[in-house]
């Protein structure tokens, strides 16, 4: 049995699914019946979203169907998670809730299915404030419906799940000069910014904790030299003494909004 969800077609994941539980109880729908558990988003872990490119975080639950519904008949019923915030679940499904791109369940047994997707979060159309950089709750939509295919009821109900989704960062660097005598001083510049979701692009981020990273020629091992705050336009400036060959880089370990960041390495040949 497959079940498309709201905004797709059925889709076939690539790889397992990462199966850490989402704190959520058994959402029940109390007019309904229809009972959903074992929601998994993402695999427990944060969403990070950029500005324009949609986002599709894995998505795993069990639909259990009341007495007199089977699954072998998937256009008597609809129950799946959905994300809001800032508002009830009934409100948040209606305007702003994020729901599955897709999914496809499998019978287990007569009244019992297990479904696999996703949650599509197109960035340009579904995020248009930076606040929605925040966490989200988990809710369920329940519905039955007649034989003639009209709605007979509909249940939103709230869970105790959380997801945390964030904006996407970004970080440049620049050492100079190249090449450099040994025991001279190296500039390194570079910018934090992260993704702006009612300008649709990527801005500044002012007071970013910055690492700068140092790494060997002939190693793979990165290590800090110092931490730099960026300015108010997100630009990152220091200086180091040359001594050794090697590739120097900015990281960022993000907040509880913005997600972390790291720039590729810039060689510098010190003679």
């Amino acid at each position: 049995m497959k079940a498309a969800g709201r905004t797709g077609a059925v889709i076939t994941l690539a790889g397992a699914l990462a199966l850490v539980p989402i704190t959520a109880p058994t959402a029940q729908a109390a007019d309904t019946g229809i009972t959903v558990s074992r929601i998994v988003i993402n695999g427990g872990k944060p969403v990070v979203v950029g500005t324009h490119d949609v986002q599709e975080p894995s998505l795993t639950f069990r639909i259990t169907l009341p007495s007199g519904y089977s699954t072998a008949n998937p256009f008597a019923y609809r129950g799946e998670p959905f994300l809001y915030h800032d508002t009830t679940p009934a409100k948040g499904a209606d305007g702003g809730g994020l729901y599955p791109g897709g999914y496809t369940c499998y019978e287990t047994s007569s009244r019992i299915a297990d479904c696999e997707g996703t949650v599509r979060i197109d960035p340009y159309y579904r995020l248009d404030s930076n606040n929605d950089a925040t966490t989200w709750k988990v809710a369920v939509l329940a519905q039955l419906f007649k034989t003639n295919g009209q709605l007979r009821t509909q249940e939103h109900t709230a869970t105790s799940g959380r997801v945390q989704i964030k904006r996407w960062a970004k970080a440049t660097v620049n050492a100079s000069p190249e090449p450099v005598k040994k025991g001279k001083a190296i500039t390194v510049t570079g910018s934090l910014t992260r993704a702006d979701w009612v300008k649709h692009k990527y801005t500044g981020v002012a007071s970013g904790l910055a690492r700068l990273q140092f790494c060997k020629r002939g190693s793979t091992v990165y290590t800090t030299v110092k931490s730099v705050r960026s300015s108010s336009t997100g630009a990152l400036k220091t200086t180091v003494k040359a001594s050794v060959d090697g590739y120097w880089r900015w990281t960022f370990g993000g907040w509880d909004t913005t997600g972390s960041a790291t720039s590729s390495g810039d060689f510098v040949d010190v003679r």
